[in-house]
């Protein structure tokens, strides 16, 4: 009798990826180390590029039209306001809320009317306007849970609600494209899984996190977001997924997916990022149907759209060495400063140290 075939792709929570396989290396040795470790070369690097170009704020001329370039400060709805008609077409629906202290039934009527302007309908994703790494954003499947989600909201700030994606799979994809380039590329493509356990009929959700070789290194992070069921037993065989969002700081799994870079990808999304007014550098977040759909640049939609300040993750993949990992930090700013440098060309001014001072402590006290 013939043996079924082994599946070359995941199922369950992470349904559309290809399979994922951390038996031979479930983590590397910088992976966890903090990111102002990490990032210690490449500060030296941003020091001596800023001498041989003779100035700090160059790679914030990269994005024109993105606050600083989209190194700190920016506003996601801003950034996707911007799209051309075109692009839009692959943005999930949001909506755009100001958190101010009122009436609850004149918050619900301005929430309603938010969501309907946008075309958004619940479950949605909520998440601060200004903010990165994944923090404060929350799934709330109906008007009850939103609401308590405001409630923990500081007031007079934005609050982008945005439609639920439709599909498991997700990715983050870094494109480039040279100031006056006529196209840009896809120069990396990192695919996020969630991690997940399975349950085996005996031992609680918190052993199962212990007994998982990669998932106990982040105890503290999925016992956090799993505070409420620690002590459950799930049942035999049924996978839990022990987070939602495709943020590395939030227990996300990262793996190098440059082999499914295809030419059809590279135009699919250079023709939605030309439709943003003199976008030359950042990356989208992305989920998507299958990642065979993918390569041929069909069935994706785009979460949120970052700038100068974008990592290709692709370099937090476990099997990553640290040499390349920091070769591709390097490459990053090179670039920025390389693109900042033909921008000023054109007679753009880089942002005095002042501005940049001011607009980080914006966003410090907004976080």
């Amino acid at each position: 009798m013939a043996k079924n075939p082994s599946p070359t792709k995941e199922q369950g929570v992470n349904s559309g990826l290809p399979l994922l396989d951390l038996a031979d290396k479930p983590y590397s040795w910088f992976e966890f180390l903090p990111a102002w470790l990490v990032y210690l070369p490449v500060v030296a690097y941003w020091i001596l590029l800023s001498l041989r170009y003779r100035n700090f704020g160059l790679p914030m001329l990269a994005n024109p039209n993105i606050e600083l370039g989209g190194m700190v400060g920016e506003s996601k709805s801003a950034i996707l306001e911007q799209a051309g008609s075109y692009a839009r077409r692959f943005i999930l629906p949001w909506a755009v809320y100001l958190e101010a202290c009122g009436d609850q039934e004149n918050t619900l009527s301005q929430i309603q009317s938010a969501l309907e302007t946008g075309g958004v309908d619940f479950p949605l994703i909520a998440k601060p306007d200004l903010g990165c790494r994944g923090n404060g954003v929350q799934k709330c499947r109906d008007f009850a849970e939103l609401q308590d989600y405001l409630r923990e909201f500081p007031n007079n700030r934005r609050v982008v609600l945005q439609q639920l994606a439709p599909w498991a799979a997700e990715a983050g994809v870094f494109y480039i494209r040279k100031p006056g380039a006529p196209m840009g590329e896809v120069v990396s493509l990192t695919l996020k899984y969630r991690a997940t356990v399975i349950g085996d009929g005996t031992h609680t959700l918190l052993e199962l996190i212990e007994r998982n070789t990669r998932a106990r290194r982040l105890k503290k992070i999925y016992s956090s977001l799993n505070k409420h069921c620690l002590n459950s037993v799930p049942e035999q065989g049924v996978e839990i997924a022990l987070g939602f969002l495709g943020s590395h700081c939030k227990g996300s799994i990262f793996r190098d997916g440059g082999e499914w870079i295809t030419p059809q990808l590279n135009n699919a999304i250079d023709a939605v990022m030309r439709d943003f007014p003199d976008f030359h550098y950042g990356r989208l977040d992305i989920k998507f149907r299958d990642i065979e759909l993918l390569a041929r640049g069909e069935q994706f939609c785009i979460l949120e759209i970052n700038g100068v300040s974008s990592e290709q993750t692709h370099i937090w993949d476990a099997r990553a060495s640290f040499r390349d990992a920091i070769g591709t930090l390097f490459g990053q700013y090179r670039t920025l400063f390389e693109m900042g440098d033909a921008m000023r060309r054109r007679g753009l001014r880089p942002p005095s140290a002042r501005r940049m001072i001011k607009i980080w402590l914006r966003e410090l006290w907004a976080s």
